[in-house]
């Protein structure tokens, strides 16, 4: 006779306001559909309590309907487990596991069944969901969160890890969040680089086994292969149209995600920390805490999705995300480590000049014994070089206040040189293997952040800066190397913890520095791009995104960067780096939080007009770049001219950039583009700024379309090889 399993429905859903907390017994089958205001997944256990993913996709009108969904699929599964919700190995599993341990006693199997789920409503957009697992042989437990934003249609999730067993378990695998996804077919889009080659994309339809993108550096995680990706279901997403997730692990050191094509023909995605040489030995009582995956997803294509990213991050995730930011002048491609007082004080003079709000001195300012006059000695070593900087910091600060501007500093705090102070006196606190030669990147070595005194160490570095320079206003936070033969000499036997407790002990100075200085303006910087997360991003109001500040290859690099982060973090510097006029590179760096590393003395007096008369049109549009939709129009590894534009949210300004990506005979904008995001019943006033002196525009004066018009039609810039970067600016007609 068969037993009928009882079933029980309890959405997770924002919109129900009397709902605090919801607990069920594994006794019944239990539906579970996490909501947000357009998507659902939806987890469901099975009659052995064990927890599935049964649905991923756009949210159902009636949430009764989510416990029919299983049913439908008549696919073939063996094991019966291959939509686990956090897949264990050992056991019925065999495909790829979120999780391996080897129990106390040597045991490596793991069963993890539905014990409870509970829901937090912590505010009208958030609910957190936990759902409680347990092993029925052994007394080891994982715990899932999912943490959803509602109205941004975002979740974060993430495990934590425990056991009460007789000794110390370890850990093999552990990741964040396991999904499973189903689909007719899929499509990866992800990234590759390296220095100045950063945010490279390919894309290309996933094949059965698995798909690994991962990183084993350490520091500067992203360098090589970033954490962030997409997937298309069913068909490859467009800007505006198909189904695609993207994801992102909020996690700055070594990732590992797993895309595994079953035998049914379902992906299923595993994220997490990178496992790698990193074993974890967990005590009995004691919590594993794993990073954030963090995803969305959209049937309206790539752009609607991304929207959803950066509204989220600027709410939730980046420092100060609603607020303002500082433009400013950088010494660095000016003097390099060449400069005094003198040349300084000159530059601060030029700070004024340009129009910027800062200063920010770069590399170069610091150590005595081992004075950094390259990138070969130094580091460690934060006194002020007493040659260059007889007066200190503090004669700098001075002086860019005297001059109206701010005065903002670079710093390196978790690497050394071995020709340093600090390397000679604390030899213990520098990762490398006892009895091996060292391996230098960029000749120096890296901290070990693992070990306390040197959290206290690296947040001293910042303390004391701004304790004798308290009107300091900015921060460049610098990572240049990558750990090679690790080794910590404060962890001693746990040599497997390294990694993980390095990033950890980074977050521990980063929380501290933030406890105290909680909005002054810090730089997420890593010899470009190598260390963008939202793990980091919590910390840090803005990145650079590459070294690589040709103007050019900027707007590939910044386009592909703007699917996963909001334009403000994205720090964009007017550099003398490639052929292509003042005028292009200040329009390309104007997309993001704009920034100069330019020599100010041999601007040209119609140079110098046209940078303040661009910085007036930035000061105007900044809140629209900022804190505004972003709409990819026309992508620049596809046309001739990429175009993208920035609109508020109450949809009354609207700024347009186009730039000619490609400079073979006659190439151009042919045809008008379509403009996205407006309101089609308003009419727009619309005129091309940033012009340079001397220049007319050529799409004409006093012209007024209605959004309709716009998005329909649209507007032809007139982009050409005389006419290279065009800017247009759209204001609701009065």
């Amino acid at each position: 006779m068969r037993r009928t399993q009882k079933k029980l429905i309890i959405p997770v859903c924002l919109t129900m306001a009397g709902m605090l907390a919801a607990a069920t017994s594994y006794a019944q089958t239990v539906t579970i559909p996490v909501e947000t205001q357009n998507n659902a997944l939806v987890l469901q256990t099975d009659g052995d309590k064990n927890l599935k993913m049964v649905y991923f996709g756009h949210k159902l009108g009636n949430a009764k309907e989510y416990e029919s969904i299983l049913g439908m699929y008549k696919q073939a599964d063996d094991s019966g487990v291959l939509n686990d919700a956090y897949m264990p190995s050992g056991s019925a599993s065999l495909a790829e596991p979120a999780i391996t341990v080897t129990h106390a006693d040597g045991n490596k199997s793991l069963n993890l069944v539905y014990v409870s789920h509970t829901v937090t409503k912590i505010d009208d957009d958030i609910s957190l969901l936990t759902v409680n697992l347990k092993d029925p042989a052994y007394p080891f437990e994982v715990t899932l969160y999912y943490k959803t934003y509602f109205k941004e249609d975002v979740t974060e999730q993430w495990s934590v890890i425990k056991h009460n067993e007789k000794g110390v378990v370890t850990l093999n695998k552990f990741a964040s969040a396991n999904l499973n996804l189903k689909g007719n077919g899929f499509w990866l889009k992800q990234y590759h680089g390296n220095w100045a080659l950063e945010m490279q994309p390919e894309e290309a339809k996933l094949t059965h086994g698995i798909k690994t993108i991962d990183s084993k550096l350490g520091t500067r995680a992203n360098l090589y292969e970033p954490s962030m990706f997409m997937v298309s279901m069913d068909q490859p997403a467009t800007e505006d149209e198909g189904k695609v997730m993207l994801g992102a692990l909020e996690w700055s050191g070594n990732f590992k995600i797993d895309l595994e094509l079953d035998v049914s023909n379902n992906l299923r995605v595993i994220a997490g920390m990178n496992n790698a040489a990193s074993e974890y030995h967990l005590k009995p009582g004691e919590d594993f805490t794993t990073p954030a995956f963090v995803y969305t997803y959209s049937d309206h294509g790539k752009g609607d999705a991304s929207r959803k990213l950066q509204r989220w991050a600027r709410k939730y995730k980046i420092v100060d995300g609603e607020g303002d930011r500082l433009t400013l002048l950088n010494n660095w491609e000016t003097t390099y480590f060449d400069f005094n007082e003198a040349k300084l004080a000159d530059l601060m003079k030029d700070t004024k000049k340009l129009g910027v709000d800062m200063f920010l001195l770069d590399d170069g300012w610091f150590g005595n014994s081992h004075p950094r006059n390259g990138d070969n000695a130094g580091l460690g070593d934060w006194q002020e070089n007493k040659q260059k900087l007889p007066n200190g910091i503090s004669s700098l600060v001075k002086e860019a206040t005297a001059n109206g501007v701010k005065f903002g500093i670079w710093i390196e705090p978790e690497m050394v040189n071995p020709t340093s102070d600090l390397y000679v006196k604390h030899p213990d606190w520098v990762i490398k293997q006892p009895n091996r030669p060292e391996k230098y990147f960029r000749n120096q070595l890296v901290l070990d952040l693992a070990n306390p005194q040197v959290q206290d160490f690296v947040y001293g570095v910042v303390d004391n800066l701004f304790t004798k320079n308290p009107t300091l206003a900015y921060i460049k936070w610098d990572c240049n190397a990558v750990i090679y033969n690790a080794y910590s000499a404060y962890l001693k036997k746990d040599q497997s913890h390294l990694y993980i407790e390095y990033v950890r002990g980074l977050y521990k100075v980063l929380e501290r520095v933030r406890a105290k200085y909680p909005k002054v303006p810090l730089m997420l910087c890593s010899g470009g791009g190598g260390r963008v997360d939202y793990g980091a991003l919590k910390y840090f109001t803005e990145f650079w995104p590459s070294d690589n500040t040709e103007p050019l290859e900027r707007v590939f690099i910044q386009w592909e960067y703007s699917f996963f982060y909001p334009a403000m973090t994205s720090s964009n510097h007017v550099t003398d780096w490639g052929k292509q006029p003042l005028k292009f590179r200040t329009d390309v760096a104007m997309m993001g939080k704009l920034g100069f590393d330019i020599v100010v003395g041999r601007l040209s007096e119609n140079d110098l007009a046209y940078v303040h008369g661009a910085l007036k049109s930035y000061d105007y549009l900044k809140d629209a770049i900022w804190h505004g939709d972003q709409y990819r129009l026309q992508s620049p590894w596809d046309n001739d001219a990429a175009s993208i534009m920035y609109v508020n949210d109450s949809k009354t300004k609207a700024v347009m950039f186009n730039y000619l990506v490609n400079n073979r005979y006659g190439t151009g904008t042919k045809v008008p583009i379509r403009l996205k995001g407006l309101d089609p019943q308003k009419k727009y006033q619309v005129k091309e700024i940033n012009l340079y002196p001397g220049n007319n525009s050529s799409i004409g004066n006093n012209l007024a379309f209605t959004g309709d018009f716009l998005m329909n039609v649209g507007i032809n810039p007139d982009v050409n090889s005389g006419r290279t970067s065009v800017v247009i600016q759209l204001d609701e007609a009065k």
